[in-house]
């Protein structure tokens, strides 16, 4: 509380003051003398001292307290010097306190007390005050006055009359304490006036006081006319705010940085960042000191801040690396697949080798400087590898292998269906929601600057009016530029170089060309029946017994049982279906241990139809090649390879060609160039001229809801021919794949060893490929060809020898010999 004079004070008759007085401690208080003030008792003691002085003088003591504390004040918690005073009226709330109006008396000064309970009792002395004279106290006086009319004029809450009452005071201490006791001030203050002895001291006390008061009020009556005319509803919090602020910063009260922004400072210090993402943090961190919490910028600019210190600038992971043991860890995790690790192998003994010897390559060529231009520089130079292959082949687990055998984190990002650029380079800060990048947020949970990171399915990318994708992975996967990959909600360069990139994809078909040039493509093939039955008695079926709460040798899968599972449940490059197919065996084994049968279990061959259902695979070849016009092809998908059939009829009517099966452009013409080369080489090929004459052809190959394109079915859709026109039929033991051309030749085409596998899955034992083809059977396991026999043609004679049952009746002599190879 404070004292409000609505007038001056009057004369009053004072009563004696006696020499041990009870004293009643003020809160956050001071009483003047003369000054009138109502005063709220309401601890116990102290309304016992109320009715103890009510029934003799109603004289009390009252003293300011130092510190503001929950519990009755003691003897040290009081100042010792107070204000005499009266009680005038005496009021009992129905709570139980007590309202008192109270008018100062005179100042005394504590001696020492002479009582503490029930309430104090105080020796007291009179405590003089000296009225100065003289130039100096009439001019501050004067200056009291002239502040005090300024400071009415500035606040509305004192009432502009009390200037008026000056005028009416009998002297400069009287003038002192009814403007100290007008003006709201700290208690602290209030109580130097009270204790200063003289006049001039309190005038000038009080002049300084008034002053800071004035500059306060007329800054805030400034900010408050600038800021006006930009004031709207959702800008009220923030005038205050900034008024605040300003006001703070003007008397030199404000501390420049707020907690928040001493954390991020802190952080960024610890974060080692380069010297250009410094800057730019250090310049977000000044505008964040000067913005207030409440502005939409604040968090914008804090979400920034974070993402800068919680990225690894300058962490790294991994150790020394151990060959023998990474070979260990390979052998451990893939079955087979000896060229991909080798080149994995090559690549960690090189990292060795830079780790140990510190050896500084130099780029070679030209007159360019050495480039990097030290060991360390050069180190950083990670290759950009692509595993491309079937699903199931174990690409994604090799990433995670090499990861385990280097000791770096791996993370992976999947790229299926990405079709928006800013999903690679982030998005600009200035949208709502903005965000790093997938390559940023990665390296962010990877807490590392060198993890292996794996970006999958880089060929299910598109592009779309967002922009291109695979555009911005150019610079990432670019070991000559990404060591200052630029995100675009970073703005500033973050180093890649150390990353080691991994890709993988089914086909680098759709990969486009300036992407795919700075990949290394490694190639995993799908796997023989072998390699998938040790595959699933190393890895697979193990895996599965844990996974539904087997104990080791409860279930036991013979290998023929896997080789049926294999062979009539399963047809694909990798080993995902099969998988599949030995989870469902482990999950009703578990079941009918569950049950209460007894382990072990053994499933053999013939009990697969009591777990797994009806076989989903047959031998179709016998039962499609048995009449003429009806050849086995080969064809590649990003899947792996598949057996095809192309089947032929000729139908009375107009000549012509038809051809269905949802078949490609380059397809198509594969199939009008081989009718062309059959009828222009009837004679050569055994074929009656006038077969054709007045019959419409039709080609047909069957599953006609799947896209089929490419030049290699040819060789296939010329033998189908052949055989119809000669009414021969083809072996079904054989199966072919090759472009053919008007003048009969064979040529070369891709994908053989998956066209291979595929042949080997569905029991051919002959493969006619391409005579240029002969170095890509290298690829082809051993095992398979041990069992298959491969013939290398070079001509459409040499192929037909091979295929048609009768192949040698025909009346031409083939251009050179077919190679046949087992």
């Amino acid at each position: 509380m404070r004292p409000a004079p609505p007038s001056p004070p009057r004369t009053v008759s004072v009563p004696e003051i006696p020499n041990n007085l009870p004293i009643l401690p003020l809160r956050d208080s001071v009483l003047f003398p003369l000054a009138v003030m109502p005063i709220s008792v309401g601890q116990e003691r102290s309304l016992r001292l109320v009715d103890d002085v009510m029934k003799t003088s109603r004289v009390i003591g009252l003293v300011a307290q130092r510190r503001q504390q929950g519990g009755p004040p003691g003897p040290e918690d009081l100042y010792r010097l107070g204000t005499a005073a009266v009680i005038h009226q005496l009021l009992r709330n129905q709570d139980g306190t007590v309202q008192l109006v109270v008018q100062g008396l005179e100042r005394f000064r504590v001696r020492d007390f002479a009582q503490t309970e029930p309430y104090l009792i105080a020796r007291i002395e009179p405590a003089i005050e000296v009225e100065s004279s003289g130039d100096e106290v009439e001019a501050l006086a004067r200056a009291v006055r002239s502040l005090f009319e300024r400071l009415l004029a500035l606040r509305t809450d004192i009432h502009g009359d009390l200037g008026g009452v000056l005028d009416h005071l009998g002297g400069n201490v009287q003038v002192a304490y009814f403007v100290a006791g007008s003006v709201p001030l700290a208690s602290t203050v209030r109580q130097e006036i009270l204790e200063a002895d003289t006049s001039v001291a309190k005038l000038r006390r009080l002049v300084e006081v008034l002053q800071h008061e004035i500059a306060v009020q007329e800054l805030q009556r400034k900010i408050t006319t600038e800021t006006s005319e930009q004031l709207n509803k959702s800008q009220r919090e923030f005038m205050l705010r900034e008024q605040m602020r300003t006001i703070q910063k003007e008397l030199g009260e404000s501390d420049s940085q707020n907690l928040e922004a001493r954390e991020l400072r802190k952080k960024v210090e610890e974060a080692k960042l380069p010297a250009e993402a410094r800057k730019e943090a250090e310049r977000e961190l000044t505008r964040l000191d000067q913005m207030p919490p409440g502005s939409p910028e604040f968090g914008i600019v804090r979400t920034f801040l974070e993402w800068m210190v919680s990225l690894p600038w300058s962490k790294t992971s991994g150790g020394a690396i151990d060959i023998a043991k990474s070979r260990a860890i390979l052998d451990e995790d893939h079955y087979d697949l000896e060229k991909i690790k080798e080149r994995i192998l090559d690549y960690l003994a090189v990292q060795k080798l830079r780790q140990e010897r510190k050896v500084q390559v130099s780029a070679g060529g030209g007159d360019s400087s050495p480039l990097p231009t030290t060991p360390e520089d050069e180190a950083r130079r990670e290759p950009i590898l692509c595993f491309v292959g079937a699903p199931g082949v174990g690409k994604t687990s090799l990433g995670q292998s090499i990861a385990r055998a280097m000791g770096r984190k791996f993370v992976r990002v999947s790229l299926g269906g990405v079709h928006d650029e800013a999903e690679i380079r982030g998005h600009r800060r200035t949208y709502i929601g903005a965000l790093p990048g997938r390559i940023i947020q990665a390296l962010r949970r990877a807490e590392t600057r060198d993890p292996v990171f794996m970006l999958d399915e880089v060929d299910k990318m598109s592009a779309s009016f967002h922009g291109d994708p695979a555009a911005g992975l150019l610079e990432v996967l670019d070991p000559a530029q990404n060591q200052a990959f630029v995100d675009t909600y970073l703005g500033v360069p973050f180093d890649l170089s150390r990353v080691l990139f991994i890709c993988t994809a089914n086909t680098v078909d759709t990969i486009p060309a300036p992407l795919l040039d700075r990949m290394e493509v490694l190639t995993l093939s799908g796997y023989t029946e072998e390699e998938k039955l040790h595959i699933a008695r190393r890895y697979l079926l193990p895996k599965q017994v844990a996974a539904s709460g087997l104990r080791e040798g409860e279930l036991k899968v013979d290998d023929e049982a896997i080789r049926r599972v294999i062979r009539d449940y399963t047809r694909e490059a990798g080993v995902r279906s099969l998988e599949r197919q030995l989870a469902t065996i482990a999950r009703k084994t578990a079941r009918r241990i569950s049950e209460g049968t007894r382990g072990p279990i053994l499933v053999g061959a013939d009990q697969l139809v009591d777990y797994l259902g009806r076989r989903r695979f047959y031998n179709e070849l016998a039962e499609r090649i048995d009449r003429p016009g009806v050849a086995t092809g080969l064809a590649w998908t990003p899947t792996g390879g598949e057996v095809l059939f192309v089947e032929a009829t000729m139908v009375p009517g107009h000549e012509g060609l038809l051809l269905t099966g949802m078949l490609g452009e380059v397809m198509k013409e594969s199939a009008q160039a081989a009718l062309s080369f059959v009828r222009s080489s009837a004679e050569r090929l055994g074929v009656d001229p006038k077969s054709f004459e007045g019959k419409s052809i039709h080609v047909h190959v069957p599953a006609g809801a799947i896209p089929k394109d490419g030049p290699s079915a040819g060789v296939t859709m010329m033998t189908a021919l052949a055989s119809l026109a000669k009414g021969v039929p083809v072996r079904n033991d054989v199966a072919m794949t090759g472009e053919i051309t008007l003048r009969g030749k064979i040529l070369p085409v891709g994908g053989i060893k998956e066209k291979v596998l595929a042949a080997y899955r569905t029991g051919v034992k002959v493969v006619i490929l391409p005579q240029r083809n002969e170095d890509q059977l290298e690829d082809v396991p051993e095992e398979t060809r041990r069992s298959m026999r491969f013939v290398l043609a070079d001509s459409a004679e040499q192929v037909l020898e091979v295929a048609l049952l009768q192949g040698k009746s025909q009346a031409g002599k083939p251009e050179g010999d077919a190679r046949a190879m087992h």
